[in-house]
Order: structure tokens, then sequence, then C-alpha cells
């Protein structure tokens, strides 16, 4: 018998949280979260998305053993302002027993529908900077610390509990060495002089931070077309600056600004954090702070984690300044490996900015979508 209980206490929250530890503990590709951070995403009092958003954490129990968790979501902006009435689940983890995924997949239709919501759709987070998709091809490499990994037989449980495909995302990856300088040296050059732009860089994070709300701002801006997108809001910037700011060498920022310093383009880059995380095994100290500073300053794999431009810059070469920027400190570094995080396969305009360093693309995600 499957007993679905709701996360209510400090207590119930850690076994929601340490969960996938056990259900992955044999795996060399998946890549642990930082337990202390994943307690925060889930406190009210620390993520200012709850000021906006609702959600209720699960866990199955069966024979007095956790055997899944799920989390139930629901984005009132995206509800009540974008008229998208959808019901969001991610933290999705189970056991290969389709009752359990059922069960739990069926709390979150129950909210759904008490919310006079449309559809349910996952896995994915509270935002688009959250983690997304469920794997279904490329099971057999290291997830970066920004997407989830999953078990195969995942893809099986959406399929037998007659969930369809919502949207297809890729991820790619590029040796270093593809990337030719001839395609955009000349390039960014002309469109600086053309455009009136500028390249910032960063030796230290205090020198980042003036730019910090432009660069949200600008996000929100050019990713407002893409479906699914939720604007960040403004206290959120302050949570999210928090979040990832420390994880991001200030060289892998990158920023474009025209003549009147009016951010235009950015780009961040991330040192590949999955086998420092690996060794940490979700616990910053007393020694995982250690494998993540040395990935920090040395690691030669990076994850190219966003890229945006403003609208009416797009499709005019900004992007060459930002990788001319990024070419200089990649061969400073000896950088070997360029990866790319989820991108929606429909997504051609960001497609066309990568096909100069023939990018091979190794994993596909899915988010699963059912009617209420």
């Amino acid at each position: 018998m499957i007993t679905i209980k709701e996360v209510t206490s400090k207590k119930d929250l850690k076994t929601f949280v340490k969960f996938p530890f056990k259900l992955y503990q044999s795996s060399k590709y998946w890549t642990p979260p930082i337990i202390s951070q994943e307690l925060r995403t889930f406190d009210a009092k620390e993520n200012p998305v709850f000021k906006d958003a609702d959600a209720s954490l699960f866990l199955a129990v069966k024979n007095n053993e956790v055997v899944g968790r799920i989390a139930a979501i629901t984005n009132w902006l995206e509800v009540k302002h974008q008229n998208e009435k959808r019901m969001r689940f991610g933290w999705f983890d189970f056991i290969d027993d389709l009752n359990v995924s059922k069960a739990l997949l069926n709390k979150v239709e129950e909210i759904g529908k008490s919310h006079n919501l449309e559809f349910t759709e996952g896995p994915m987070g509270f935002s688009n900077l959250d983690k997304v998709g469920a794997i279904d091809e490329g099971f057999d490499a290291v997830t970066p610390m920004v997407t989830w990994y999953n078990h195969e037989y995942y893809i099986k449980h959406y399929e037998a509990l007659g969930y369809s495909v919502a949207k297809k995302y890729i991820e790619s990856r590029f040796p270093f060495s593809n990337v030719d300088p001839n395609t955009f040296l000349k390039a960014q050059a002309l469109i600086k002089r053309r455009y009136g732009l500028t390249a910032l860089s960063f030796t230290k994070t205090n020198e980042v931070m003036p730019y910090a709300d432009k660069m949200f701002d600008l996000f929100n801006e050019s990713y407002s077309e893409l479906s699914s997108f939720v604007a960040i809001t403004d206290i959120q910037k302050e949570y999210f600056k928090k979040k990832f700011i420390s994880f991001i060498n200030p060289e892998y920022i990158k920023f474009v600004i025209d003549k009147n310093d009016n951010l235009i383009g950015f780009a961040i880059v991330m040192p590949a954090y999955s086998k420092a995380l690996q060794k940490a095994n979700g616990k910053l100290f007393p020694f995982g702070f250690t494998h993540v500073l040395k990935a920090r300053k040395h690691s030669k794999d990076v994850i190219f984690y966003l890229i945006g431009i403003h609208p009416e810059y797009q499709n005019k070469g900004v992007h060459a300044v930002i990788f001319n920027e990024y070419y200089n400190v990649f061969t400073e570094k000896g950088i070997k490996m360029c990866y790319r995080t989820p991108e929606l396969e429909d997504n051609h305009a960001i497609h066309k900015i990568w096909k100069h360093f023939d990018p091979e693309v190794y994993r596909k995600r899915k988010t699963y979508k059912k009617l209420l």
C-alpha cells in the first residue's frame, strides 16, 4: 500500500531533499544538489518566489520507507496575469513502481483541479531559472549542477499514466578547440563601431553588482516570447544574486553596453561543478567547500548558463562581441569543453548563434503534460 504524506515539518523537508541521494547512490551521472541550498529553496522566508507562488511537497511511503517525492507548484503570476492555467510539478523522483508515481501525480492533479487549472506540466520549477525537463536521451553523461538527472524508467511512467510531451529541450557541447576566432574577430570589431558598443569585463564580484538588476531586466525582455516564460520580479532579483553570483567567476560574466550605458547584451558562464559536487555529496562542510572552490578556480570545462540580447539588437551580431571576450578568457584558462544548458528544441534563433562551433547534441529532455 502506498501512503502519500504532505511535508509539514523541517524533518519531513530534509527527508524530501535527501531522498534522491538514496535513489541515485549508485549512479555516476547524477550530480547531488547542495542540501542546505535545496532546503532554502522551499523556505518561504528565504525564497521570495513564495510571494507569487504556492508549493505543496509530498512524500510517497511504502512499507514504512520513502519511495518517492514530488513538488506541486502553482505560479500565480502565470495563472492570473498570463492566463496560463498550468499546474506545475517538479522535484519528482520515484522508484520503479507505477503505483508510486501515479499516487504522487494524483496529488498534483487534485490540487490543480481545486484551483480550476487546465493542465499539469513538469518536471519544472518555479521559474525559468529553475531546472526543467526529464531526460529521455543521453543518460550516460554527468548532469550539470543546474539540471536534473533521472532514471530511464521515468519516461515509461509518464507515458503509462496518460501524460503527453509538452516541450522538447536539447543540451549540446563542443570542445573549445572547435572555436575559430576568425568567425567573430573582425565582425565583433565592426559591430562595436557601427552601434557604439562596449564590452565590459570584470575581475571582482562587486564590479558586477551595479549591473545585476539591469541584467535581470534584460533577461525578462529577451526571453519574454519563449513558451513557459515567467518574468523575474524585483524582489526575486536579490535572491538569485545571492544564490548564483558566488558560484560564478567574475571574469565569466560578460556585459555589452551602448554609448548611453544601457545594457543590450549579457552572458553568464559557470565552471563545471559536477565532479566537485559529487565529491561533496550534498554538504559544503567540512570538505565540500574545498572541492567547490577548487572547481571554481581550476575547472577546464564550462557551462554556458544564460545569454540574452536586447530585442532591438537581435540578429545584429552582438553575440560575436560576447564570444570574442570569452575566447580570450578561455584561451588564458586552458578551457577544454563547453556545455550548454537545456534550450527549447524549437528556439532556432539561439541555435543559430552556436552553429559555427559545430556543437554535438548529447542529451534530450522533455516536459510532460496532462489535461485536468
